[in-house]
């Protein structure tokens, strides 16, 4: 059963595999679902130097690296606040932070387009003088927008962290900061490795955000390559495959890269609510 669903979701990877190894010519004389008379690397290298897929592939880290850990910087420190604290409205911050999620991008488009071009940014930060049109105002949404359901698991996470432990180290004279830095923080490993994991995947591959708030192309990230590859008459979707499966190897890298921490961390936060 099993092995038949994970068939069931490759079959849409390895046909692009497929795919992105013909060449156009054949598909065109044969139809895709021919067997192939010739395979070859030429769409992979060809979709590279054609999109300008490097400088795009930058920009992704620009915005990737930075939004991630501010992302789990910030929602660490909401999770630590409402979790290791006990004060009467600390379930109402919580689900304030985690109702964000619910709402979609599309309803906060217009007004975060019209708030975007009104805020100020020095000219060393935004060529265009607004937080519209940089790569601040994607990374400041994407922390914005993911804060929420991060709060939400490190929380569930530090909650079994024994409180015996930070109250130790109160007596020992450990200052709030200290506690959260030096205590809280290393022992959410686990955590943040499953989350560092999820969340490079789902900002690296966001399109809707830079597509609304990025006018310049050239600012864009890796996913808006791929519509370099696209011709105004003509379109080929052997090149286009092998585009994508290019873009898809970052995320890759990063899940194999934190796996076996990820794979502990999937439970995280289920031992105690």
């Amino acid at each position: 059963m099993l092995a038949g669903i994970a068939l069931l979701w490759l079959v849409p990877l390895l046909w692009a595999v497929y795919t992105s190894l013909r060449p156009y010519s054949d598909t065109a004389k044969h139809g895709y679902l021919s067997w192939p008379r010739s395979l070859s690397l030429g769409n992979f290298t060809d979709a590279w130097q054609q999109s300008g897929m490097p400088h795009f592939f930058w920009n992704s880290v620009l915005i990737t690296v930075p939004a991630v850990l501010g992302t789990l910087l910030f929602s660490a420190a909401v999770a630590f606040f409402v979790s290791r604290f006990d004060f009467r409205w600390n379930i109402v911050l919580l689900m304030l932070f985690t109702a964000g999620n619910l709402l979609p991008a599309q309803v906060l488009i217009t007004p975060l387009y019209r708030l975007y071009l009104l805020i100020p940014l020095p000219p060393w930060m935004s060529d265009s003088l607004l937080l519209y049109n940089s790569v601040w105002g994607i990374i400041a949404i994407h922390i914005a927008y993911q804060s929420g359901f991060c709060t939400f698991v490190l929380s569930n996470y530090m909650k079994t962290i024994p409180k015996e432990i930070s109250e130790a180290a109160l007596v020992d004279g450990a200052p709030v900061w200290r506690q959260f830095f030096q205590i809280v923080l290393p022992l959410c490993r686990p955590a943040f490795a499953a989350l560092a994991t999820l969340e490079s995947i789902w900002i690296y591959n966001d399109f809707f955000w830079p597509l609304a708030l990025i006018e310049t192309g050239d600012k864009r990230p890796v996913t808006s390559a791929l519509a370099n590859l696209q011709g105004q008459y003509f379109t080929n979707p052997n090149l286009i495959a092998a585009g994508a499966l290019m873009t898809a190897i970052p995320t890759l890298l990063v899940y194999f890269a934190l796996q076996r921490q990820f794979i502990s961390g999937l439970t995280i936060g289920s031992g105690k609510g």
